[in-house]
């Protein structure tokens, strides 16, 4: 019953959104694009999670995600009847993060054999549907103000906001680009195979992909911003989102609960956590 609940919550929230950003939106057929993107957000899940189920796979889901945000980015630019260069750079920033992370993590998966996350999930109908309908409303979240802004009738030429929006992006993209490198060349070594890394930007911050993810979002929004308002300025919730997500729900708990469980109790993990932030990036004040 929890999970049904959680099913229908996730399309609710995903609705409330799509209505608010409906405000100044072009439309095709009579209706609204940015209403029609969101409502593809969920129905892409859908249609991979049969599959999924079927197969009790895991494989298809982060690919499908990152799908999802190029296919509907490419989708909205597509469908609105004048692509002004605000359109253009918002394509260009979702694609090309959506592009890189979508392949890297398509990779691990593939490398690994597995996602341990989905263990229990993907054996569970009602589970595995949350799961995949969630990432419908995480595509839905982190990419609003990016669809919000594509699919307006508002359009205005790019200023000094968009330049600041955009070097914000690619700081973020690079810093997380940069981490995920690191991380898999350190994991490459065989005698690595039992340790974490703490090298690199990792001796910065515990979780410098998660920083950088969390930046990029921040740009994009800021590159949206100038053409919303009303109610569809709620579609700035993108990073805030993004940042609840990765701090409080999934991302960082999750990953700090497995880290303390393999290495916790030893000493230079113990002093790893004492000297490193979380998540803001500072210079490294211990040689471990």
């Amino acid at each position: 019953m929890a999970n049904i609940i959680g099913i229908i919550l996730a399309i609710a929230v995903g609705v409330g959104v799509a209505f608010a950003g409906n405000q100044d939106s072009a439309q095709v057929l009579g209706l609204p694009i940015f209403m029609l993107i969101i409502i593809g957000a969920y129905l892409i899940q859908w249609i991979v999670f049969i599959i999924a189920y079927i197969q009790k796979s895991e494989k298809y889901f982060d690919l499908t995600g990152s799908l999802t945000y190029i296919t509907l980015t490419t989708l909205a630019v597509l469908l609105i009847p004048n692509i002004d260069r605000r359109a253009a750079l918002l394509l260009v920033m979702v694609i090309v993060w959506a592009t890189r992370l979508g392949t890297f993590l398509f990779s691990r998966v593939q490398m690994q054999g597995k996602d341990d996350r989905f263990d229990e999930i993907k054996v569970s109908f009602t589970k595995f549907l949350l799961t995949w309908t969630i990432q419908g409303l995480w595509v839905t979240f982190t990419a609003a103000a990016a669809f919000a802004a594509i699919t307006t009738t508002n359009q205005r030429d790019l200023g000094w906001l968009a330049l600041v929006g955009f070097i914000i992006w690619a700081f973020g993209y690079f810093f997380e680009l940069v981490a995920d490198v690191q991380k898999s060349a350190f994991k490459a070594k065989p005698e690595n195979i039992n340790s974490f890394i703490h090298s690199g930007l990792w001796a910065w911050t515990r979780h410098p992909n998660y920083f950088g993810e969390i930046v990029l979002w921040i740009g994009v929004a800021i590159v949206a911003l100038p053409v919303l308002k009303g109610w569809a300025l709620i579609t700035l919730i993108s990073p805030i989102w993004v940042i609840l997500q990765l701090t409080l729900i999934s991302g960082i708990p999750m990953l700090e609960k497995k880290a303390d469980k393999k290495w916790g109790g030893q000493a230079d993990y113990e002093s790893y956590k004492v000297n490193t932030p979380v998540l803001i990036p500072r210079p490294p004040t211990k040689n471990l």
